[in-house]
């Protein structure tokens, strides 16, 4: 029924009469270079009618003869008011707040951002923001954001993992440049696998995404922009080194070969060869690693035609070893000398975009995206092994157009993956092949005032899920001036990788169950979810400071999930939900630039997230109830020369969390019912000497919080009570590092 009033929508606004459009781009110069300038605003003066400007820095806004005051502004930039006497192509270069004379107002770029205008409750999160902590890959470049809650996943990996809206990372789409990426074979360590600085920006959307870019996403969508060959430094280079005995290092090379080509090499490698023991409990507190890490761009852009195109190559390997310290994988794998674990990782992958925007009618474009990654992970856990091998295929075309005037907005197309999995749970052997063909259809409309909707619907047919139907829909209205409520409805489906997506349990002693229920993947059924949501946000002066408030609230309701069961200490048990399964989300974030070049983030979260268990209804386990976070971040003003100081401090507090249940355990191996609260506090000070360098200095958990005994059974881990996986806080203590930053434009 849904789909039938919105064909009939559409119908009727087709009859309306075509309204005339004004195009343009914004550009901002660089070491006399000129660039675009993307997510610049640009709007009607005195009027609510406006946009913002794509990736390219080209706009298109809605032109009648009455409107003649263009204003373009961007933060960081100087705010400027055209006047437009007829309807002809704009390009206009911003001028950047550095180089405005003394009785200028300037502003510093936003490092984060929230939109009054678009339907999605998204969050955009710059480069700027990255660079307020360590940031070394891309699961620890979220440590400064309170939409998103990261972790450790054992006691023994290392292996940081993030959730949102208190639900683990399967359930959120996360993509590079739109395109699936971390999935599979790389769900468990694949965001580990994208170092922080290719990327360029991320946005976070809460609640059901985009049909566009799947039916997977449930709890959530993050998109990360990597560097562009043409808008990158020309050569980069980040040092960084840190006492858990982590050195790493990051250097970029870009060259412009022509007018319409660039081409980008990045280079990043790793290495931990220090052993630690602080908790004298015999094993490492964090494993010993080796990574490469190469990715080669390729970039072709010819504005005349109106084409742009990217290619890209990428190479991993990466070496990990944990387990007791006196592990020699040489002579102690595959025996009972010492316990001990090597996780070895190569993957291979080629992406590649296609994008044409119709120079006559720039409304249109046509964009083709495809992917094939080819994953290798050899790995075992004391006794337990576990190998897998993923080939993976993706690809998408989207056709984007508007239906009478430009408050109409289509994206449509057609969608086809393949998966080919190869696992080895020790001596059981698991082969699938997945593959789907889908098609979308999203409608947004604008009324150009106070009201936006996306509307979309996919249908996909899938060789083991079958067919079914993925609705979503995101709506925002505007009733008084900063304001936007949002709320948005969607169904997301997925067949989960159950070993990829709990390697943690390997390292224990506990027998794995798969209760067969008759499915087509391991034996179960697939996932099935419908997430609502509801989002207030609220700009305003306080104290004649800018200020704003976020109040959201979600639910994700489980018609068929794969329970994840460690109830019993001595077995993990996996079987679809029979009953219910439900996660509530409730946030409020308070932020305020409390004075010049101090900005303050606040946030509280509640998160109520039960499962019915064959043991009966339970909270999912090691999950906080309520949670604290602060961030606040204050930077001098910058000399003449480019010299700048930036501060940085994070709070965060996480409320108790609880143990999966150890009654059946001997005494001495049993825990309390919930850990203890924790909080965690981060510092980071960065020396800006000119454009070109900068050095910073920085401290994770600074106040030495750590979890004692955070493995149970550590003196024999071949026992029957061995388990890694109870980890709620911090097992290394204070962690500083220092690096250093260098850039030629």
């Amino acid at each position: 029924m849904k789909s039938y009033i919105i064909i009939l929508f559409i119908c009727l606004c087709s009859a309306m009469p075509a309204q005339e459009e004004l195009k343009g781009i914004v550009l901002e110069t660089t070491s006399s270079k000129e660039l675009p300038l993307p997510g610049a605003n640009v709007y009607w003066l005195g009027s609510s009618i406006g946009t913002i400007t794509l990736e390219d820095g080209t706009f298109t806004i809605p032109y009648k003869f009455s409107f003649n005051k263009l204003v373009i502004s961007y933060v960081g930039f100087k705010t400027d008011t055209l006047t437009v006497n007829e309807n002809k192509f704009i390009r206009h270069i911003l001028q950047s707040s550095d180089e405005l004379d003394a009785v200028e107002v300037s502003y510093r770029k936003q490092a984060t951002s929230k939109s009054y205008l678009r339907a999605e409750n998204t969050l955009f999160v710059s480069s700027d923001e990255l660079l307020k902590a360590a940031c070394c890959n891309l699961s620890e470049s979220f440590e400064t954001n309170p939409s998103i809650d990261v972790n450790f996943a054992d006691a023994v990996s290392g292996t940081k993992q993030i959730k949102m809206l208190g639900l683990n990372s399967p359930y959120i789409l996360i993509a590079t440049e739109n395109i699936p990426a971390i999935r599979g074979a790389s769900q468990a360590y694949g965001l580990s696998f994208i170092p922080g600085t290719w990327v360029e920006s991320i946005q976070i959307t809460k609640g059901a995404g985009s049909v566009v870019n799947g039916y997977e996403s449930i709890a959530g969508q993050i998109n990360a922009e990597l560097v562009k060959p043409s808008t990158d430094d020309r050569l980069f280079v980040n040092a960084y080194g840190s006492v858990n005995g982590r050195l790493e290092l990051n250097t970029h090379f870009n060259q412009e070969l022509n007018d319409k080509w660039s081409t980008g090499l990045y280079l990043h490698g790793n290495v931990r060869n220090q052993k630690f023991d602080r908790n004298d409990d015999s094993f490492l507190d964090v494993p010993l690693k080796e990574q490469i890490n190469i990715l080669n761009r390729w970039q072709y852009t010819d504005g005349e035609k109106g084409i742009v195109s990217f290619i890209s190559l990428r190479y991993l390997n990466e070496e990990v070893q944990s387990g007791q310290l006196d592990f020699n994988p040489d002579r102690d794998r595959g025996t009972t000398n010492f316990w001990g674990s090597e996780i070895n990782t190569e993957r291979f992958e080629v992406m590649t975009k296609l994008g044409y925007v119709n120079p006559e009618i720039p409304y249109q474009s046509l964009g083709f995206q495809t992917s094939f990654s080819h994953h290798r992970q050899d790995s075992y856990f004391g006794l337990n092994i576990y190998d897998i091998q993923h080939n993976s295929f993706y690809s998408n075309l989207i056709y984007n157009s508007i239906i009478s005037d430009s408050r109409h907005k289509v994206k449509t197309g057609v969608s086809f993956t393949l998966d080919h999995y190869d696992e080895l749970v020790n001596t059981q052997n698991f082969e699938r092949t997945e593959n789907s063909v889908g098609a979308f259809f999203e409608y947004a409309y604008d009324d150009l005032d106070k009201f936006t909707m996306t509307a979309g619907v996919r249908v996909d047919q899938h060789n083991r899920l079958g067919f079914f139907v993925t609705p979503r829909l995101h709506v925002r209205y505007t009733p008084w001036e900063k304001s936007a409520f949002r709320a948005s409805v969607g169904r997301g489906k997925r067949s989960a990788n159950i070993f990829a997506e709990n390697q943690n349990l390997f390292s224990s002693s506990r027998q794995i169950n798969i209760q067969d229920a008759g499915g087509k993947i391991y034996g179960l059924d697939p996932e099935i979810a419908w997430n609502y949501g509801f989002s207030y946000l609220q700009g305003f002066n306080l104290f004649n400071r800018k200020a704003d408030i976020t109040l959201d609230f979600y639910r994700t309701d489980f018609q068929d999930q794969v329970v994840v069961d460690w109830e019993n200490p001595f077995e993990i048990n996996f079987y679809n939900l029979e009953g219910k399964s439900y996660a509530n989300s409730f946030q409020f974030e308070f932020n305020i630039n409390a004075f010049e070049g101090f900005d303050l983030r606040t946030a509280y979260k509640y998160y109520d997230i039960k499962t019915d268990y064959n043991s009966g209804r339970l909270a999912k386990p090691l999950i906080p109830e309520n949670r604290l976070f602060a961030n606040a971040a204050y930077e001098t003003s910058k000399t003449e020369s480019g010299s700048q100081w930036k501060f940085d401090a994070t709070y965060n507090w996480l409320d108790v969390q609880r143990f999966p249940s150890t009654e059946l355990s001997p005494v001495e191996f049993q825990l309390d019912e919930f850990s203890p609260t924790v909080g965690t506090l981060n510092l980071q000070v960065t020396k800006v000497f000119s454009p070109k360098f900068e050095v910073y200095l920085g401290g994770e958990n600074v106040t030495n919080v750590r979890q004692p005994d955070p493995i149970i059974s550590p003196d024999n881990p071949f026992g029957a009570n061995f388990d890694s996986n109870f980890v709620y806080g911090p097992i290394f203590g204070s962690m500083y590092y220092a690096g250093l930053r260098y850039r030629i434009n």
